[in-house]
């Protein structure tokens, strides 16, 4: 069973907007053995819309398209899509009511006139109703194609495929089932790694496959095993994770985990420790990270960004003559922050970063891309420097941020 993806949007196209649909959908679709051959991106323009229409249903048995439809003037999608199947529109009553009930709730009847092209359909389409938002979905089935038609709003997206598209498919189709374990593998080059577990490789059954996922110096080795008995399968891919074993154990900092902080959450919880951070130049990024994980409240105590240097001293005790004398962005000043913040927040752990992400540099003219970072846990301290003078700020804080956790497992790892 194959799905193409088909984005609609000048939004998308022109940068202001970013896609995060397509990767969403993409994955929601894998995991129950529906395969993406192609994801396609086109503007608000009808041509263009039945262009990617017919593209998409050309290689693909399932096209899900997001975006394009709203209340106002200028939308195109409804117009491609009933030319595309030659199709009427028409306005559906049962869309209507729910449209009707959806701004009473919301105590805005006022507009209910004003969004009535919401309840606008294709005449043989099949609505799925909108409970986060007021354009439905619409599903129209032709020559054995299954096309969707979704908003573009994420938040309304997501509810759409994980509530009611994929349940529909898994009803419709007998799909295969597809299991995925994430082994997180560290200090090991992509090319060393995969000239190690060569043998292991090759000898993999037919049904598993292998993928490599560099993101910094960690890979993630993804095993996709699919197969029409989950329990068969369970035991397949068990199998063959105890034989990788042997390989690559000693740089492995988890056997079954995808994000870095939830790997963090499963080991702080098992060891019952505590987390606080204090961060500069990566202005939040390791707290929004570490409490993106549902339960952080259990290990996470709490982090602040004393971004100015007056603050470090402030706030966590830094000495203003190791400033002077070292400068901001220093191996000294690192440790000192986690030091000051281990004892603000009574952690058993605290991190700390300092550096200088650009474009321009600081007062103390440090150079562009230098970044220190301290981890200390309990008496243990140990402090790493990165020059990252290529990546913007934006990529800079995630890079290091994930850099920083990633190192506070391995040492965990390995205590």
């Amino acid at each position: 069973m194959n799905a193409a993806i088909l984005i609609i949007g000048d939004e998308i196209l022109s940068g202001n907007t970013l896609d995060t649909n397509s990767n969403f959908i993409a994955t929601e679709l894998r995991n129950i053995g529906i395969s993406v051959l192609r994801i396609f991106t086109v503007p608000d323009e009808i041509d263009a819309i039945k262009n990617g229409l017919k593209a998409a249903t050309e290689i693909a048995e399932i096209v899900i398209a997001t975006g394009g439809i709203g209340p106002t003037k200028d939308d195109k999608t409804r117009t491609a899509f009933a030319e595309f199947f030659n199709d009427q529109l028409v306005l559906d009553d049962e869309t209507f009511e729910h449209l009707k009930q959806l701004f009473i709730k919301r105590k805005r009847e006022h507009l209910l006139e004003i969004n009535r092209s919401q309840a606008v359909v294709l005449s043989k389409s099949r609505i799925f109703q909108n409970e986060n938002g007021t354009a439905p979905c619409q599903m129209i089935e032709e020559n054995g194609k299954l096309v969707f038609s979704l908003p573009g709003v994420p938040f309304e997206v997501k509810p759409f495929i994980r509530n009611q598209i994929i349940p529909f498919l898994k009803q419709r189709f007998s799909l295969k089932h597809i299991l995925t374990q994430i082994i997180s593998v560290v200090d090991f080059p992509e090319s060393l790694l995969s000239q190690t577990i060569e043998d292991w490789e090759l000898a993999l059954p037919e049904n598993i496959s292998l993928s490599y996922l560099p993101l910094g110096n960690r890979i993630k080795l993804r095993l996709t095993a699919v197969g029409n008995d989950l329990d068969q399968l369970k035991n397949q891919l068990g199998a063959e994770v105890e034989k990788l074993k042997p390989y690559i154990s000693e740089n492995v900092i988890s056997w079954n985990g995808n994000e870095i902080q939830e790997i963090l959450k499963e080991i702080l919880i098992e060891k019952k420790l505590t987390l606080a951070t204090a961060e500069s130049c990566t202005g939040g990024e390791l707290a929004r990270l570490i409490t993106s994980v549902s339960g952080s409240s259990k290990y996470f105590l709490g982090g602040v960004i004393p971004y100015d240097y007056h603050k470090k001293m402030e706030i966590l005790g830094v000495s203003e003559k190791t400033i002077l004398e070292k400068t901001v962005v220093s191996e000294e000043v690192a440790q000192e922050m986690s030091q000051g913040c281990q004892k603000l927040f009574k952690a058993d752990i605290s991190i700390s970063t300092t550096g200088v992400s650009g474009p321009n540099s600081d007062e103390f003219n440090s150079e562009i891309g230098t970044v220190f970072y301290s981890i200390r846990i309990h008496d243990f301290e140990k402090t790493n420097r990165l020059f990252l003078p290529h990546l913007d700020r934006n990529d800079f804080a995630h890079f290091v941020s994930q850099r920083v956790l990633q190192d506070l497992v391995s040492y965990l790892v390995k205590d």
